[in-house]
């Protein structure tokens, strides 16, 4: 081997990635609301870009004045008392009569419900939180069980086991079989694993299906109903319409601001000296970048999904059980662009159509191979159809997943393994055939 120090010319070819490319792949993954936020704040670091948001009507001052002003009082305190929820201390607190608690005990209360998480559920340690308020800990434990007492039923549980059994007190006190399987069964009992406990309670399977029923109807997160989540809008990327001469593909750009060139910056500054020159130069060039990426990524996604519409039209026509196989390969190679390029292209991009808005992800589905040659099913499909068999299946001798691998193949010709249908039984959030069985 020659490890001589020397210099050697050395010709190789490969790819390099230029911050122009970097921003056009960049723009291309982007929804409408990315774009958005990154036109807004390339404003701030170009000077030339100039940002006119559309959508912002300028009122009349003349004639909207006055009425603009009772509009935004009015508007205001609507605001306030939407801004302003209860929170579950205060929700919790309100149901206490303070009169009857002692300066101290209200004090440890308060502490104890900073320890709620989300779900109402206690995540403190009453051995700390006396030691830290410098309380008898007999005193904490009593606050914990004064908060046990409130509503809704199940607050203050240390884990689901107590946060059941708390609201099978308060809703059904006289059920002995019930808080005596959920006290010293628990587990078992969640895993149907019922007739050791029937043999050893003295009481029949229909007995302990009633008990589990009552108890499916609990609530094992007793605070998540408090508070509502914000509503979150989606605003979709693409519109497919139903016209007279078919369907059709447009981008939905209105939410987007419209970019101009900043002309009288420019030519205030321009030719001042040779620093400030290279400084417009530069600015100059992002912005024509940022206008060529807009462009080409209005251009890929609008034939990406003009290529979905072309592929999928028994979607369009009669509903989403009709989704047939596409892979995004399939529609790159159509396309003749990089897969990579397609799911940039579709990444958390929604679109509108006449059956509903979805996510661009959802036409792509893996094929799925049937008795005929000819033919193949999707994902979707089998989804479907495991659904289906669920639905129709024997409670009391629910199908197994090898059980709707023979069904699917003998009704259906779709030729799927046992572990592909218990993959999509857990994508579908379906139990086992042990925990959908039912003693009637």
């Amino acid at each position: 081997m020659d490890l001589r120090a020397g210099l050697w010319q050395q010709q190789t070819l490969k790819l390099a990635m230029t911050q122009e490319l970097s921003q056009a792949i960049a723009l291309l993954q982007y929804s409408t609301q990315e774009l958005a936020a990154f036109l807004e704040d390339k404003a701030l670091e170009n000077p030339l870009l100039k940002i006119e948001n559309v959508n912002v009507k300028p009122m009349n001052p003349l004639i909207d004045r006055n009425r603009k002003k009772h509009q935004k009082t009015e508007k205001d305190w609507i605001e306030q008392i939407a801004d302003k929820p209860f929170s579950l201390e205060e929700y919790l607190i309100s149901q206490l009569k303070i009169t009857n608690l002692t300066a101290d005990q209200m004090k440890v209360i308060r502490h104890l419900i900073k320890n709620l998480d989300e779900n109402g559920y206690f995540t403190g340690n009453l051995n700390e939180i006396a030691h830290k308020l410098r309380m008898d800990l007999e005193i904490v434990e009593e606050c914990l069980a004064i908060i046990q007492t409130l509503e809704p039923a199940g607050i203050g549980a240390r884990n689901l086991q107590e946060c059941l059994l708390m609201q099978c007190y308060y809703k059904n006190p006289d059920n002995e079989l019930a808080q005596t399987i959920l006290s010293n069964y628990f587990v078992p009992f969640a895993e149907k694993k019922w007739k050791p406990i029937a043999k050893e309670l003295g009481v029949s399977l229909k007995d302990l299906q009633g008990i589990f029923d009552e108890i499916q109807q609990f609530n094992p997160k007793p605070a998540g109903l408090l508070f509502q989540e914000v509503t979150t809008y989606i605003i979709p990327d693409a519109i497919i319409e139903q016209t007279n001469e078919g369907l059709t593909v447009r981008l939905y750009d209105e939410f987007l601001p419209r970019i101009r060139f900043n002309e009288s910056y420019y030519q205030k500054f321009q030719n001042q000296n040779q620093q400030v020159n290279r400084f417009l130069q530069d600015k100059v060039q992002d912005y024509q970048w940022i206008l060529k990426s807009i462009e080409q990524r209005k251009e890929t996604l609008t034939k990406v999904v003009a290529k979905i519409v072309e592929k999928q039209p028994a979607f369009f026509a009669k509903g989403r059980e009709y989704l047939i196989p596409m892979t995004m390969k399939e529609i790159a190679n159509e396309l003749d662009i990089h897969e990579s390029t397609v799911s940039r292209a579709v990444r958390e991009k929604y679109v509108q159509t006449p059956n509903g808005t979805f996510p661009l992800k959802t036409f792509f589905t893996s094929t799925i191979q049937t008795i005929s040659d000819e033919e193949s099913t999707s994902s979707t499909q089998v989804k479907k159809e495991i659904s289906l068999l669920v639905a129709k299946e024997n409670k009391e001798k629910p199908l197994s997943d090898q059980d709707m691998a023979e069904q699917l193949k003998h009704q259906k010709g779709i030729l799927v393994s046992r572990r592909t249908v218990a993959k999509y039984r857990e994508q579908l959030k379906i139990p086992s055939s042990s925990k959908r069985k039912r003693f009637n």
